[in-house]
């Protein structure tokens, strides 16, 4: 079966969707439809930028810009695991534990599935290697930065308890527990939900996309599981190395703990 090519005209059509919705926008003074139309001409910009940017990191297919190209999204994805959080670390703190933590969870889950499950020939072909970084990236991105912003929303708001279980002689991990817990737990409840509802409640984005191109359903079915569990993966290492990092951050090594390292955004 040979996919169906889609013309500009084809998305100019589509994009009649998007007129709708900034028409309704007008209609019921919701004041939205700037930001979606600015919303909807950054998606397109972006988006073609990249697909040219892939077809020619395709055809050379080195390893070199392979490389480069998952660095850059590394780089971008730590970046918004830094900056989401209400509350920062001083001196770059939550630039480096979303650097480490983006950059080993990503990297291990990809080469994961690219040494023993797809095993892509050569394994850094650019054309498996890029597009599995950046789905595992978003998961991992949503559940290092929710566990982020939800240990130091509550290591600041419970300090009064933290601090009293560490002047009765608890160690930092034994005073700071349940709030590392609780932020691992948040972390992964995206990609609990996610599998939870594939196949029911909704066909995810990456089957569906396969099957439009022409894939045996049963063997779209197939890469989707695996990418689930790579995403289950991901998220969990990226959510424990998350709260680990962040708890070392806010206390030293006599077992004080020291917010004054931390910063309101």
């Amino acid at each position: 079966m040979t996919p169906v090519q889609l013309s500009i005209f084809d998305l100019v059509t589509a994009s009649v969707l998007v007129l709708l919705d900034a028409g309704i926008s007008i209609a019921l003074g919701l004041r939205l439809h700037r930001q979606l139309l600015l919303a909807a001409a950054r998606m397109v910009v972006q988006l073609m930028l990249v697909g040219f940017v892939l077809r020619a990191v395709f055809a050379m297919g080195s390893a070199p810009a392979t490389v480069a190209v998952v660095a850059l999204m590394i780089a971008a994805a730590a970046r918004e695991v830094a900056t989401r959080p209400g509350q920062r670390l001083r001196s770059g703190g939550n630039y480096r534990i979303g650097g480490i933590v983006v950059g080993v969870s990503g990297i291990a889950t990809v080469l994961l599935a690219l040494l023993t499950a797809i095993r892509p020939a050569p394994w850094y072909d650019p054309r498996y290697a890029i597009p599995l970084m950046g789905i595992v990236l978003g998961s991992v991105l949503n559940s290092a930065s929710l566990c982020l912003d939800t240990f130091f929303s509550g290591v600041t708001n419970g300090r009064a308890a933290i601090e009293a279980r560490l002047a009765l002689g608890a160690t930092r991990h034994q005073a700071l527990g349940p709030l590392m817990r609780e932020s691992i737990r948040k972390g992964l409840i995206p990609i609990a939900n996610q599998m939870s509802a594939a196949g029911i409640i909704t066909l995810p984005g990456i089957m569906t996309g396969q099957i439009l191109a022409g894939m045996d359903p049963l063997d779209a079915v197939k890469y989707q599981i695996l990418l689930m569990f790579l995403l289950a993966g991901g998220s969990g290492l990226a959510a424990v190395g998350t709260v680990y990092l962040a708890s070392s951050a806010v206390t030293d090594d006599r077992d004080r703990l020291r917010l004054d390292r931390l910063t309101a955004c």
